[in-house]
């Protein structure tokens, strides 16, 4: 028994190491985020969904390959390939999103997050651009797929191929605008709420119940409403996007002449998901 009034060292330090202040903090989440979207660290189950989707792209994209190789002029090219896939990469984003948010605000683990030096701003631009990148590498991979083929089916030699080159990459622009349009509405919809099945339908309800809003007023007039009625649901106002600003030839949605229209309209839905992203993890208390 120790003496009475006797003060043990117990091993107590400082820290005198070095401070990696919110740089290090945004880049470890999101790396986290980034695997997390893909279940990466987490259970078999979490990882079919997200890796299933990606193989079912890709295993399209070879499918593309087959048939282009067979025919003198493609029947999709790489922006084809962001357009056709938008559908595939909502269901992608209304699955994810709310695993990258829903989680931490049910376990209060976003306070612990804000306790760091993280800003709560830094931490709602963080997860946007985690989620952009998970659903950018939905539409590259398949891409990427279709490059290699291509490439080394090319009759042209290095010229044919440095063309294909440089469709990929207009492409992979065509998918960035994708990805981050996708990521900067579904993420804030998701943060709405800790329940991954209520975020997950909420993001369902703005993706996709908007787009047979949008098809029956195309029906309905072919004028000036049918041309802007694919600015009601992100689907047909990407697909508006890639005709004006990528002349894509898959033309879903009929856009006249309103081709700056969908651009503008895209870049400010992009700039105010983004921005309510910001303000509602401002609003959380720590």
């Amino acid at each position: 028994m120790s003496e009475p009034g006797v003060i043990h060292d117990i091993g107590y330090q400082r820290y005198t190491g070095p401070r990696l202040g919110p740089g290090y903090s945004a880049r470890s989440l999101y790396v986290h985020s980034v695997r997390s979207a893909y279940g990466l660290g987490r259970s078999p189950w979490a990882k079919v969904l997200p890796i299933g989707l990606v193989g079912l792209a890709g295993l399209a994209s070879l499918i593309i390959v087959i048939i282009n190789s067979r025919l003198s002029e493609p029947v999709l090219d790489y922006v084809g390939v962001a357009s056709t896939f938008t559908f595939a990469a909502t269901v992608f984003v209304a699955v994810v999103a709310p695993e990258l948010v829903s989680v931490d605000l049910r376990t209060k683990l976003v306070q612990l997050y804000l306790s760091r030096p993280l800003s709560r701003s830094g931490y709602a631009l963080t997860k946007v651009a985690a989620l952009a990148t998970a659903t950018f590498l939905l539409f590259a991979v398949p891409m990427l797929i279709m490059f290699v083929g291509m490439a080394f089916g090319t009759d042209d030699g290095v010229p044919g191929v440095l063309e294909e080159f440089g469709g990929l990459l207009v492409g992979l622009l065509a998918a960035a605008v994708h990805a981050v349009l996708l990521s900067a509405l579904g993420l804030p919809i998701a943060s709405l709420s800790g329940r991954r099945v209520f975020a997950t339908g909420m993001i369902i309800g703005v993706f996709l119940l908007t787009a047979p809003i949008s098809a029956v007023l195309r029906e309905l007039d072919s004028g000036t409403i049918g041309s802007l009625a694919g600015l009601l649901d992100p689907t047909s106002l990407l697909n508006g996007v890639d005709q004006w600003l990528f002349g894509v030839d898959v033309d879903i949605v009929p856009i006249g002449s309103f081709g700056p229209v969908y651009g503008l309209v895209a870049v400010g839905l992009t700039a105010l998901g983004t921005m309510v992203a910001v303000w509602r993890y401002r609003g959380i208390k720590s």
